[in-house]
């Protein structure tokens, strides 16, 4: 199994990607007390590191808007998944409660301010990408919102998503993940990835991120890099 960002490397030649590949896992599916506090705690230092200050004067997050908006995003309500974890965190708001390894996750991502995202391996086909969307590609929003924008039910011409074989496993590079690859308690292998775009230290965040794993989901993890340099590698623990 592979990942390949060779498609973006021309126009995006910043971005670097980090993929870990958790297996064995034991899902919580509850957050536990600990976990709960280490959140609490994350979410203090957030506030401390950016509290008064505009969304768009943090530099992880003015990196996405940019990079946004060189793929056509122009509009506030598309924004990537980290802006909006950031925005509850400075906004006080509790952090969802979906399960050990996702809250967990999050946390990551809120504190090193880098889009992450992760799915079931066992529910992933083939290799994996970020690329350019596709006429034929798929995608099943995982809001399930009954009043669901229908200019979301799939990728636009010229949109950057993140693929397998088969489907688009996240729309707008980092914005919303497809339902069918969603991290369950059931789940017992993970593909993480954990999306830079030149802006702060991905290996720290990585290593964050396996720690937390570890220590709330057990099992082993494994990392992996591409960037513009080697945009296509082979996923180590796969």
């Amino acid at each position: 199994m592979r990942v390949d960002i060779s498609e973006l490397t021309e126009t995006f030649p910043e971005f670097r990607v980090g993929v870990i590949v958790a297996t064995g896992l034991a899902i919580p599916a509850e957050r536990p007390a600990a976990l709960d506090a280490l959140i609490g705690e994350r979410a203090a230092a957030v506030r401390a590191a950016w509290g008064g200050r505009e969304l768009g004067d943090i530099p992880g997050i003015r990196a996405w808007r940019l990079a946004y908006k060189r793929f056509g995003i122009a509009s506030t309500r598309y924004r990537c998944s980290v802006e909006r974890l950031v925005k509850n965190v400075l906004a006080e708001r509790e952090a969802p409660r979906i399960n050990g390894f996702v809250d967990a996750y999050n946390a990551v991502s809120s504190s090193h301010v880098f889009p992450i995202g992760a799915d079931d391996l066992d529910r992933v086909t083939g290799d994996v990408f970020f690329r350019f969307s596709r006429p034929d590609d798929t995608f099943l929003d995982m809001s399930g919102a009954a009043d669901a924008d229908p200019a979301d039910a799939a990728p636009k011409p010229g949109e950057v998503v993140y693929t397998d074989a088969e489907k688009v496993l996240c729309r707008r590079w980092n914005w919303r993940q497809d339902a069918r690859s969603l991290v369950t308690p059931e789940t017992s292998r993970v593909v993480l990835t954990i999306q830079s775009m030149g802006v702060g230290d991905l290996e720290a965040a990585l290593g964050d991120a396996c720690g937390l794993i570890e220590r709330f989901c057990g099992g082993k993890t494994a990392v992996t890099m591409a960037d513009a340099g080697a945009p296509v590698a082979v996923l180590a623990g796969a």
